[in-house]
């Protein structure tokens, strides 16, 4: 497979994993709220991970990959405790406003990440590849906007709530995605992906202890949907980092899997009976589109 293939094919396991997670969670938080749900899907999410690392080890000669200094240790920790950080400002900036008009804000973090590739990492994105990236990006925003949500409200933009939270949340998502592209490439991706997962499983549940969050689920059927959270993260997770570790096309990784929303969109339409705008069905298409355009640049 080309560079730009693998890239792809990457971005695209990224954008159904989390997107169909996303799409899990919805009635999941409506239950059990935010942290609770947190912490229980990526503990089914470790779980996960360790079975690929059982089979792994099975199939693989030789051990696990072990950092092998301190500091990259560290580094690992770094990674964890910056993408748990990520979530908890997500679910907080959510929780205080709009999300109407929180989400565009959040789902740009892919194409911050893809600027900071090309402009501070060398990446080269020239000609039809830069413009077909551009038009996923606008395709993103469109998917992220609800124009008739804002329409019925009144929203200032002086002063709105949740987007302290969330503009963090986003400056936060886009480093640490261009340094963990940074990190794993030319590592054991997989181990290093383990132990960052880990961290911020590790991360998640003492925030909810220091919180006093009773980690109670008081529905069987949820403990299978919170399994399913966990299992298709860690796909997400699985796909991006095998992506960067073996692609430099960092910005295609970025920007396709930055367009969860589209599955999750879908999923929701399709089961949940959810209302889609027009906006959101165009940007859809520009979406799908920009894709289509990738196979043949």
């Amino acid at each position: 497979m080309s560079d730009l293939a693998i890239a792809v094919v990457a971005g695209l396991g990224g954008m159904l994993g989390w997107g169909i997670a996303d799409f899990l969670a919805k009635k999941t938080i409506d239950e059990l709220g935010d942290v609770v749900s947190l912490v229980w899907a990526h503990v089914f999410g470790f779980a996960v991970f360790v079975v690929l690392a059982v089979v792994r080890l099975v199939i693989a000669d030789g051990g696990p990959a072990v950092p092998p200094s301190g500091a990259v240790w560290l580094a690992v920790l770094a990674f964890g405790v910056l993408q748990a950080i990520v979530y908890l400002l997500v679910y907080r900036g959510f929780g205080k406003g709009q999300v109407a008009v929180l989400n565009p804000v959040f789902a740009s973090f892919s194409g911050l990440t893809a600027l900071l590739s090309i402009v501070f990492f060398g990446e080269m994105v020239r000609g039809p590849l830069l413009l077909t990236l551009a038009a996923i990006f606008v395709g993103i925003l469109m998917l992220s906007l609800d124009v008739d949500a804002l329409r019925q409200r009144r929203v200032s933009l002086g002063r709105v709530p949740g987007l302290p939270e969330i503009a963090l949340a986003t400056v936060l998502a886009a480093v640490w995605t261009v340094f963990w592209y940074q990190f794993v490439n030319g590592r054991d991706w997989f181990w290093y992906a383990f132990y960052m997962y880990l961290f911020m499983t590790i991360a998640l549940w003492l925030f909810a202890r220091v919180r006093r969050v009773r980690l109670v689920v008081p529905a069987t059927r949820l403990w299978f949907q919170l399994g399913l959270i966990g299992a298709f993260e860690v796909g997400a997770y699985v796909s991006i980092s095998l992506g960067y570790s073996l692609t430099t096309r960092t910005s295609v990784v970025a920007l396709l899997s930055g367009a969860f929303s589209l599955p999750t969109i879908v999923l929701a339409r399709a089961f949940l009976k959810e209302r889609v705008t027009g906006l959101q069905t165009a940007g859809s298409a520009v979406v799908i589109f920009g894709i289509m355009l990738l196979a043949a640049v």
